[in-house]
């Protein structure tokens, strides 16, 4: 029986760049690909919970980050886990330099527009995965 595909994006809360990667991973998880694809907070990895880290541990993982730092994928590999696919929210933004998300309270329109682009890339890949289990 396949397993979904564990999307795991970055915290950054109080941060444009954070929340277009969870927007990005819930529009996967909820919308897109709802039982292929499923998510899980970052914040349990980054505490240690012993849970969150059996299921990163078994469970084939896409990263989704918002800046540099990687938090999201470094606490996969931290956890156990292999990534077997990377976002960075910046790799979009420049693809896409004409959007500029302004506000970090809430998505503004160009945030919506880099999330729903990002959302995009990340169901093409969690296809991908789920057609390579057995």
């Amino acid at each position: 029986m396949k397993k979904p595909i564990l999307v795991i994006p970055c915290s950054g809360i109080g941060k444009s760049f954070g929340s277009i990667s969870r927007d990005a991973t819930f529009r996967v998880c909820d919308e897109l690909r709802p039982g292929k694809a499923d998510t899980l907070c970052l914040s349990l990895l980054v505490m240690g919970d012993e849970e969150a880290r059996r299921r990163v541990a078994g469970s084939t993982c896409i990263a989704v980050d918002g800046c540099t730092m990687e938090c999201s994928g470094n606490n996969v590999e931290r956890s156990g886990g292999k990534v077997a696919a990377h976002f960075r929210v910046m790799d979009i933004l420049r693809e896409n330099r004409g959007l500029r998300p302004r506000d970090v309270t809430f998505l503004d329109a160009d945030g919506e527009k880099l999330s729903k682009i990002l959302a995009e890339k990340i169901t093409a890949k969690v296809d991908e995965l789920w057609e390579a289990q057995p």
